[in-house]
């Protein structure tokens, strides 16, 4: 049956359900210790297409709710973008654009949820995503998220930094005067390449802690040192799969910021269901 935008009133009682829906949850994992790591898979390639084709397949079942929730992620890109874009900011517009990686695991957070919720047979709406939120361990995804966005803005102070290090200071009148000095000036090429260097590194931080935490947090009772830890040790025994997957990740946001941004409505939602499958088929 086709899915449809809930109404507020469907949603409270929607609420109401999946309030009992997480009590039973901690009831049925209760007698695990939250301190002990899960047991992990080794993965293959064929796991990612797995989960990329689980991930279009949610988002075909959920489509008008999903993606009426993920208009608010081109939205939010686009007041970045507008703030960057004010003033002498303008030379941060492409480090706002490059960080949607470093926060993505904390945007698909309700997608997680959604995947859940239909992987049990749960009825899911738009406003299921927001469960997030009733989740008995939200604390500890949210000390988990505040990280990313730690990230994120080290990310930005150090483009600044880099930037001003090697064009100046000064800040430039407009983004085609930016391109121009960044491909056509020698100290716009060591800005490039320095600023690709600091990006990889902290892409490569965030991929391996965030990758697997933030599902497992949000699916068992684990601490969240634990969860952390189980998703290092993921990318630490699977380092081409999950480089891979993070390629995967960077070559979607770029096609889905290039129209405008708008690419996000369906890249986002797909990355973010494939991610939850992607934790299920690494995480015993």
């Amino acid at each position: 049956m086709p899915k449809t935008i809930g109404n507020p009133l469907s949603w409270t009682f929607g609420a109401l359900g999946s309030a009992a829906g997480y009590a039973t949850d901690v009831a049925t994992h209760s007698t695990a210790d939250p301190n002990v790591r899960p047991e992990t898979r080794v993965l293959v390639s064929g796991d990612l297409t797995d989960a990329l084709r689980k991930g279009w397949d949610d988002l075909a079942a959920m489509r008008s709710d999903v993606m009426f929730a993920c208009l608010l992620y081109p939205a939010m890109g686009a007041v970045l973008l507008a703030l960057a874009s004010q003033g002498d900011l303008s030379h941060l517009l492409f480090p706002v654009l490059s960080g949607f990686a470093l926060v993505g695991p904390v945007a698909a957070l309700g997608l997680y949820e959604l995947s859940r919720r239909r992987e049990v047979g749960r009825e899911v709406s738009w406003g299921a995503m927001f469960d997030v939120l009733r989740n008995p361990r939200f604390p500890r995804i949210l000390m988990l998220s505040l990280f990313n966005a730690v990230i994120f803005m080290a990310w930005l102070l150090l483009a600044d930094a880099i930037h001003a290090a090697t064009l100046g200071s000064e800040r430039v009148l407009s983004v085609g005067v930016l391109l121009s000095e960044a491909v056509s000036t020698p100290a716009g090429w060591v800005m490039i390449v320095v600023g690709t260097g600091v990006g990889f590194l902290l892409a490569v931080a965030v991929l391996a802690v965030s990758v697997i935490s933030f599902p497992l947090l949000l699916d068992r009772d684990v601490t969240l040192p634990v969860a952390v830890l189980t998703s290092v040790q993921v990318a630490r025994e699977n380092p081409v799969v999950i480089a891979t997957w993070g390629l995967i990740v960077a070559g979607g946001l770029v096609l889905g910021i290039l129209p405008l941004l708008l690419g996000l409505v369906v890249v986002l939602p797909v990355l973010g269901h494939a991610t939850w499958h992607l934790y299920r088929a690494a995480v015993v």
